[in-house]
């Protein structure tokens, strides 16, 4: 299973998808779901045999620290690795510009996708458009 950077020609189909997932299966305002950060952001995405895009991510620099968020997988490519394809894309685009640690919040739900993938919760249970989080973090090194 592999990912690549996305590309301004894929965000139709990367934003269909979070629409898809967060929008219509959460029931995330569409206002929350899209933001300026989406203009400057690294995209990654992993399409299906079909080259269908069936998982995306973005990564974003905040305080010297990367920032992964927007992680989408459609609900019928769920555990067939193409989540865990598309954070370790935005892994090694953090990893390029030097970053020592990426950061992440993750929904409750997620919390042991995270787990394997070598992060560690830090800090308390918070709510963000209405679902359970928390932060996540691990070294890039």
């Amino acid at each position: 299973m592999r990912a690549r950077r996305a590309t301004a020609a894929d965000w139709p189909e990367v934003a269909a998808l979070r629409t898809r997932v967060f929008v219509e299966e959460q029931g995330v305002p569409t206002e929350v779901e899209q933001d300026e950060h989406d203009a400057t952001a690294v995209h990654a995405l992993a399409e299906d045999e079909d080259g269908r895009v069936v998982a995306t991510g973005r990564l974003l620099v905040r305080d010297g620290r990367a920032v992964i968020g927007r992680m989408a997988v459609d609900a019928a490519a769920r555990g067939r690795g193409h989540g865990a394809a598309v954070l370790a894309e935005l892994h090694r685009q953090a990893a390029v510009v030097g970053l020592p640690e990426v950061e992440l919040h993750a929904q409750l739900t997620a919390r042991g996708f995270y787990e394997r993938a070598g992060y560690t919760a830090v800090g308390d249970v918070y709510e963000e458009a209405g679902i359970a989080h928390v932060t996540m973090r691990r070294p890039l090194v």
